[in-house]
C-alpha cells in the first residue's frame, strides 16, 4: 500500500524522545534519513529504531485522533465551531448534513501513524539478535507491535499482518495491494503472542524513563483478552468485517479470555513493579506531578522546542504537537466586566493563560448535560469531578495587565484571582439569564448576592461549558503574566494508568471471572482513592486562603464512597465508573464499542444550541456498521486494485 502502509517504512527521520536531552537515561536524538534491513542488524540501528517505535505516538494522540476518540460518545458532542470541521461528522446527528465518511472520520490519524511503525518493529524483531541486542530490548519492539495491532484492530476490524513480505514479516519495497486478515487472526498471530512474549522478557523497571516495562505488557494483554473476549460473546449481534465466525482459532471461548484477562490484570496488580496508585485523584493529572508512577505509558512532550518539535509560542494545530485539548475550551475569553462602575461592560477580565484552567480555546467539542447530571452527579464525596474540570473561571486581570479590579455580576466588585464565571455544581431556580449575551458577553445568568455570572448544568450549550482541566496547559516559565498559551501543549499525553488494570479486572468478574478480588472489591479500591480530597480545585477562590488546600482528615468520603457502591455491580456501573475517572481521556469511544453499549449509552443526549439555555434532545442515527471506523480514503486512493477489490476491501456502510 504504497505511500500509506508503506510511508517511510524504509526511513524515517528520528528525534529526541523524552524531556531532557541531557540526562543519561533518556533517549537521545540521532536523526537518520533511512532504514535499511542491514541498519536493523547494528546495535545502534536496533537503538534507533527502538527510539522511533516511542516517538510515533506523537502522531497520534493530542491532535485530530481525538475528535474520533471522544466525539459522538455520552461524554462529548460537536461543539459551536466543531461545525466548521469533521466534528459534527463524527457526531451522527441526524440534523447536520456532515456525515461519518472514509474522508471525515479522523481515524486516519492512527492508520497513516501505524504501519510504518509495525515493519520497523518487525525489522527489529528480525534482525536485532544479529546484533547482540538481547531480548528485553526486542521486546519493546514486540509491544508496540501488538500496541498497534490492537488499536487498529479495535478501530477498524481485521486488518493486514502481510505488509508486502509474509505476516509479521519486515518488508522493504512499497506494496500497492493488500488483504486485510479477520479479527481472530489478528488478536491470536500478532497481538497475544508478542505481547506474552514481551511480558516474559521486558524488565520490572523501564530500560529508560518512560521506555515500556512488564507492567505495560500485563496491562494491554489483559485488555486485549478482555476485548477479544467481547468480541467473541458479541451480545447484541455487531456485524464484523472481514466476514468470519465469532470462533477462536485455538478453540478458547469467550468466558475463558474474561478469566485470562481477569488473571493477568491481578497478575500486574500484584507485582507493580515502580508503578501503583496516587495517594489522591487529583494528583494524577496535576501538571507538576506529571509522569508520576500511576502513568505507565505516555507519549513525551516537553518545555523544550527543539526536542518537544513545537513552537511554545505559537501552534498551527499539526502532528507531531499536542493540542488536543483546545478542542474542548471554551470561548471564555469572550466574558466581559465592566471598568467604569457598571456604565459599559467591555473589559476581557478572562484572558486566555497558559495554566492549567486556561489555555487555547478551539471550542469545537462540548460535554453534554448529563455528564454534569448524571455522570458526575456527586460532586461532594467524589473528588473527580473537581479533578477534571474547570468549572469556575478567575479574573486574571492583573496578570494581563488590565483594570483590576472591575465591576461584574450584580454591580459588584471582583479582584484577580477572584470567580468571574461559575458553572453551577446544581441547578439553581434563581439563576437568570439575560436575552442574548448580556453584560457578561457570553449569555450568563445571575444570582443575588454574588458578584460571579453563573450558568447551571441545564444550561450549559455548545459555546460555553466547563473546560478540561486535567489535559489544561501547564508551564513553568509564564513569569508574572499570562504566559504564552498558544504554543504547543509541553505535557505529556497519558496512554495508560495503573488504575486501569482494576477496572478491567472488575469488568472481566462483571463478565463471569472468578478469583480473590470481586468487582466490587476492585471498584472500591479507585472509588475509596476517588473520596480523598487535599484540594478544592475549583473551590480554590471562594477559600479565605485562596489556594484550595484542604484538610485531608476532615475532607476523607472514602467511606462513603464505598456504602454508595452497589453491592451488585453490572457492565453498565463499571462504563459509568470509567468515565469519571477517565472522562475525556480518549477511553470512551473504545469502551463503548468493546462492550457493545454504545447506541444504548450514547444513543441519545441533550444540550442547549449555541445562544441558548433551554436544553435540546439530540437522538443520533449510528448503526451497528458504525462500530468499525471506515478505512480511510487515501489509503484507497494509493492502492492498485480493481474498484470491486476496493469496495470489498472497505468496512460495510461506508
Amino acid at each position: 500500500m504504497k505511500n500509506i502502509i508503506l510511508k517511510n517504512i524504509i526511513g524515517i527521520a528520528l528525534i529526541a524522545l523524552f524531556a531532557s536531552a541531557c540526562s543519561s537515561d533518556m533517549l537521545e536524538e540521532h536523526p537518520r534519513a533511512m532504514y535499511t534491513p542491514e541498519y536493523f542488524k547494528t546495535p545502534q540501528g536496533v537503538q534507533m529504531g527502538l527510539t522511533s517505535l516511542y516517538v510515533h505516538t506523537r502522531y497520534i494522540f493530542g491532535q485530530y485522533f481525538y475528535a474520533a476518540q471522544e466525539t459522538g460518545t455520552d461524554e462529548y458532542t460537536w461543539a459551536n465551531s466543531g461545525q466548521e470541521d469533521n466534528f459534527q461528522a463524527l457526531d451522527f446527528d441526524p440534523n447536520v448534513t456532515r456525515r461519518c465518511t472514509p474522508s471525515s472520520s479522523r481515524a486516519d490519524v492512527l492508520w497513516n501513524a501505524v504501519f510504518s511503525n509495525i515493519n520497523t518493529a518487525s525489522g527489529i524483531i528480525e534482525n536485532a539478535a544479529n546484533a547482540g541486542i538481547n531480548e528485553s530490548m526486542i521486546s519493546e519492539a514486540r509491544f508496540w507491535r501488538a500496541w498497534d495491532y490492537f488499536m487498529l484492530v479495535q478501530t477498524f476490524g481485521g486488518v493486514p499482518l502481510d505488509l508486502g513480505a509474509g505476516e509479521l514479516k519486515f518488508n522493504s519495497s512499497a506494496a500497492t495491494t493488500s488483504v486485510r486478515n479477520t479479527v481472530p487472526e489478528v488478536y491470536t498471530k500478532a497481538i497475544f503472542p508478542d505481547l506474552k512474549m514481551a511480558i516474559d522478557n521486558l524488565p520490572d523497571n523501564g530500560r529508560l524513563t518512560g521506555t515500556i516495562t512488564k507492567t505495560a505488557a500485563r496491562l494491554y494483554l489483559a485488555k486485549a483478552y478482555l476485548t477479544y473476549a467481547w468480541w467473541l460473546e458479541n451480545p447484541n449481534n455487531i456485524p464484523t468485517y472481514p466476514n468470519c465466525q465469532r470462533t477462536d482459532p485455538d478453540g478458547q471461548t469467550a468466558a475463558w479470555y474474561f478469566q485470562q484477562a481477569y488473571n493477568v490484570a491481578l497478575q500486574g496488580i500484584d507485582n507493580p513493579g515502580p508503578f501503583g496508585l496516587m495517594d489522591y485523584y487529583y494528583d494524577v493529572n496535576l501538571g507538576s506531578k506529571d509522569r508520576n508512577k500511576e502513568i505507565v505509558l505516555y507519549s513525551d512532550h516537553c518545555q523544550d522546542e527543539y526536542y518537544n518539535q513545537a513552537s511554545l509560542s505559537w501552534s498551527n494545530g499539526s502532528a507531531p504537537e499536542n493540542y488536543a485539548v483546545w478542542y474542548v475550551t471554551c470561548q471564555t475569553e469572550n466574558i466581559r466586566s465592566s471598568g467604569d462602575g457598571g456604565a459599559t461592560y467591555g473589559i476581557q477580565s478572562v484572558t486566555r493563560a497558559a495554566t492549567q484552567w486556561g489555555g487555547r480555546p478551539w471550542t469545537r467539542m462540548a460535554p453534554p448535560i448529563g455528564v454534569f447530571t448524571n455522570t458526575f452527579a456527586d460532586k461532594t464525596n467524589d473528588s473527580r469531578y473537581d479533578g477534571t474540570f474547570a468549572a469556575v473561571y478567575p479574573a486574571n486581570m492583573a496578570q494581563a495587565g488590565k483594570t483590576n479590579p472591575v465591576v461584574n455580576a450584580n454591580g459588584m466588585t471582583v479582584y484577580s484571582g477572584q470567580p468571574i464565571l461559575t458553572f453551577l455544581d446544581e441547578d439553581n431556580p434563581n439563576v437568570v439569564y439575560p436575552s442574548g449575551d448580556g453584560s457578561s458577553g457570553v449569555g450568563a445568568g445571575t444570582l443575588p448576592g454574588r458578584a460571579d455570572w453563573v450558568i447551571n448544568p441545564s444550561g450549559i450549550n455548545r459555546r460555553y461549558y466547563p473546560g478540561l482541566w486535567k489535559l489544561g496547559t501547564y508551564r513553568t516559565d509564564n513569569g508574572t503574566g499570562v504566559g504564552q498559551p498558544n504554543g504547543a501543549i509541553t505535557r505529556p499525553w497519558n496512554i495508560a494508568k495503573f488504575s486501569e488494570l482494576y477496572f478491567i479486572a472488575a469488568e472481566a468478574a462483571v463478565k463471569g471471572a472468578t478469583g480473590n478480588k470481586s468487582a466490587r472489591d476492585l471498584i472500591n479500591v479507585i472509588r475509596a482513592r476517588a473520596g480523598k480530597w487535599r484540594y478544592s480545585n475549583n473551590g480554590q477562590y471562594s477559600m479565605p486562603n485562596g489556594d484550595g488546600t484542604l484538610d485531608p482528615a476532615s475532607n476523607d468520603h472514602n467511606e462513603a464512597m464505598k456504602a454508595a457502591t452497589p453491592a451488585t455491580i453490572d457492565i453498565n456501573y463499571i462504563l459509568a465508573e470509567r468515565s469519571r475517572e477517565y472522562f475525556g481521556e480518549g477511553y470512551r469511544w473504545y469502551d463503548l464499542v468493546r462492550t457493545q453499549k454504545w447506541e444504548e449509552i450514547a444513543g441519545q443526549i441533550s444540550i442547549c444550541a449555541t445562544g441558548s439555555h433551554t436544553p435540546v434532545t439530540v437522538t443520533r442515527n449510528m448503526t451497528k456498521q458504525n462500530y468499525l471506523r471506515p478505512i480511510p480514503q487515501g489509503q484507497f486512493d494509493r492502492m492498485t486494485m480493481t474498484d470491486e477489490e476496493k469496495a470489498a476491501y472497505q468496512n460495510p456502510g461506508y
